[in-house]
């Protein structure tokens, strides 16, 4: 129950309406977040928690868009089987939750690990993607620091409120930007049954480097966003990856981290929806 209690802290919020639901993909019970109505926007968090990491975008997007902020599988409230969890498994499941909800075509913003989904999304499938936002995004060849890997690898093999705040330091400018309910979620989503099985059985494979002549290939329009003091994921490696991208725009936001929408978030919010509209 306590799970669900800072899942609904968070969703309290946000300053609009939100919708849970469910849906089968495959053999996936996949939960996601909605709210707004339009054009869609699918919403791809990181590597850990789940969907209500967008907490503070939610309802700054659903005033244009129809937001969509799925539980990636093994993650949130959906199923977290044993798999392969690289990107190959996950765009089957993104294609699939997509074809589920009848949507054949939307605009894609990813956080982190959800950006190198998105990433790999856009080169097998780009008639579905009209434009793309990339934010601090893995698949780019990012090299972690020891010490960032060391606090990745620690909470998400003792997930606890001390490896928590060890690993806040990297992910976050300011770690007090960071509702705490996030933090309290993020563990007990590790804590679960299966809740390791994505960084475990993974290993990292999600966020491998895209080759530089596929990124070449991605022709949607792009927007790649950096928190410009990001201790995890460092910006130098963002700005020369995205340089390969022939229609992608860089943008680094001041005081933030690899968490810009937290820690920077009426900034990140009027950049992703300037760049969308």
């Amino acid at each position: 129950m306590t799970i669900n209690r800072y899942r609904q802290a968070l969703i309290n919020r946000i300053e609009t309406s939100v919708t849970q639901n469910h849906v089968g993909v495959g053999s996936v019970n996949t939960a996601y977040l909605s709210s707004g109505s339009g054009q869609p926007l699918i919403l791809l968090h990181g590597g850990g928690a789940g969907a209500i990491t967008w907490y503070p975008s939610i309802a700054a997007f659903s005033k244009d868009f129809r937001v969509i902020a799925p539980d990636i599988v093994g993650y949130g409230e959906s199923d977290k089987p044993n798999a392969a969890y690289d990107k190959a498994y996950f765009c089957k499941w993104l294609k699939d939750f997509l074809l589920a909800l009848d949507i054949p075509k939307a605009h894609i913003v990813g956080l982190s690990q959800g950006g190198a989904i998105a990433l790999q999304f856009v080169l097998d499938n780009p008639q579905m993607v009209e434009k793309l936002v990339l934010v601090d995004s893995g698949g780019l060849g990012v090299k972690p620091s020891f010490a960032s890997l060391f606090s990745m690898i620690l909470m998400n093999s003792f997930p606890s409120s001390l490896t928590d705040r060890f690993f806040s330091r990297y992910i976050l400018f300011n770690p007090k930007n960071r509702d705490p309910n996030h933090a309290r979620y993020s563990i007990d989503v590790l804590k679960r049954t299966g809740g390791q099985n994505a960084f475990k059985q993974g290993q990292g494979s999600a966020v491998s480097k895209i080759p530089k002549a596929s990124l070449r290939k991605i022709q949607n329009r792009t927007l790649v966003i950096w928190g410009q003091n990001d201790r995890f994921f460092p910006i130098e490696y963002g700005e020369i990856s995205a340089a390969k991208i022939p229609n992608a725009e860089f943008l680094r936001i001041k005081d933030a981290g690899h968490l810009p929408l937290m820690d920077q978030t009426h900034t990140f919010n009027k950049s992703v929806l300037d760049f969308l509209s």
